[in-house]
């Protein structure tokens, strides 16, 4: 695409593109214009932005997220600017700044104990096992979403939050509509996509607010019981910073773990020399297979940013007080600077520096060990169990500009 053509704010015209296309549009950003600006669209239910500058450099997402003083999260990490009411959901770590975030995010962490961990551990093993085999149960032509990819995350999510199985597959539904983006198969047409949001939200934070009143003062081994109870200097978790947390849990813990066990399948199946590769060697190989599906899915899309004050530099660009910022993370998955042949999958490549779980900083995924763990795992049994298994058609792909998401993906064995 040539550089006047591309516009990033049109998600019907620019983002179910095929993802060919959408790459060479992102290398045309990187190459002619890193930094540029977009204008908002004006859409139904939102009045148009300000605009803002898509960062399309690896170097520049790293730099902006290690300064979180001069480029914020707390004004919002979506493009546009949501009211208000939206924080009481959505507005846990990911849209905080110091001294908040780091005080949420310590006394989350303080409920990470290590025999909890342990235990997740565990239960990603068992819970691969019986999805996989739920799998082979489906038999050939089955969707490998559906029946596969989407329900490890579920399940490892509800289970170390203590909620229960006959809930799994409403909290799977919740989440899909709030990561949804109005995508119609989600979203009904003339529906509010706001109000479905609110709605998903509120009806997340309802059943953690149930499952955390149980949960008090009790001595329960969930993650639950851990946060209830977690305590720092006489300090704990309010219960909306829990409900807003289980909603963030629900979200990015199971949309990116899925969407990139979903879009792994399909780069082993159009790599058949990678794949044969790591069945070579599944406990050498699998790390650097993780990483790198990790890398080309970069299953969040984006993340933005609002400037702190007049004059920041980033990328040879100045900018003012409550410019909008807005890190493209497959793009800078994508540079040539930092990646040899970016668009090719190669499970042997160095990796250190994909951004795929955000770049350095305070935000830095604090589920990217346990995202990781449940990939390799999944992946173990899905290769010992169906070593033939492969995507038996094109991905669906969410109608999104925030998640790199597939809806459905055909496979066979």
């Amino acid at each position: 695409m040539k550089l006047d053509e591309i516009d990033l704010s049109d998600i019907d015209g620019f983002w179910t593109l095929p993802m060919s296309v959408r790459d060479a549009a992102f290398e045309t950003l990187r190459r002619e214009d890193p930094i540029r600006f977009f204008a908002e669209l004006e859409t139904e239910y939102l009045a148009p932005g300000p605009g803002y500058y898509a960062i399309t450099k690896h170097a520049d997402i790293v730099e902006a997220s290690r300064h979180p003083e001069l480029f914020k999260s707390g004004s919002g990490v979506n493009i546009p600017d949501l009211p208000p009411e939206f924080n009481e959901f959505f507005g846990s770590m990911i849209a905080l700044d110091d001294p908040r975030h780091a005080r949420l995010r310590k006394l989350v962490a303080a409920g990470f104990t290590p025999r909890m961990l342990q235990r997740n551990m565990e239960d990603v093993e068992t819970a691969a096992k019986t999805i996989v085999e739920r799998l082979r149960e489906e038999g050939p032509g089955c969707d490998f979403v559906t029946a596969c990819a989407a329900w490890l995350p579920v399940k490892i999510i509800c289970d170390m939050m203590g909620i229960p199985e006959s809930q799994h597959e409403f909290v799977f539904d919740m989440t899909n509509i709030i990561l949804s983006q109005g995508d119609p198969e989600f979203i009904p047409e003339g529906e509010n996509p706001l109000e479905a949001f609110l709605g998903a939200g509120a009806a997340l934070a309802a059943l953690m607010d149930d499952v955390a009143g149980h949960a008090d003062g009790g001595d329960g081994d969930d993650l639950t019981h851990a946060l209830v109870n977690a305590e720092i200097d006489g300090d704990k978790l309010s219960s909306a910073e829990l409900q807003s947390f289980f909603v963030l849990l629900c979200a990015a813990g199971n949309e990116t773990t899925r969407n990139s066990i979903s879009w792994g399948l399909t780069y082993l199946s159009e790599n058949p020399e990678q794949k044969a590769l790591l069945q070579s060697d599944l406990e050498t190989h699998m790390p650097g297979a993780v990483e790198e599906i990790v890398r080309l899915a970069s299953p969040v899309i984006h993340f933005r940013r609002t400037v702190t004050r007049d004059q920041v530099q980033l990328g040879g660009k100045e900018f003012n007080t409550d410019d909008k910022i807005v890190m493209f993370y497959g793009s800078g998955n994508r540079d040539h600077d930092v990646f040899d042949d970016p668009y090719v999958f190669d499970l042997t490549r160095d990796n250190k520096d994909q951004i795929g779980f955000g770049g350095p900083g305070p935000h830095f995924c604090l589920g990217a060990h346990l995202a990781r763990r449940q990939i390799n795992v999944l992946y173990k049994e899905l290769l010992t169990q169906l070593p033939d298994i492969h995507a038996s058609g094109e991905p669906d792909r969410l109608r999104s500009n925030f998640i790199n998401g597939v809806k459905h993906l055909s496979c066979s064995w």
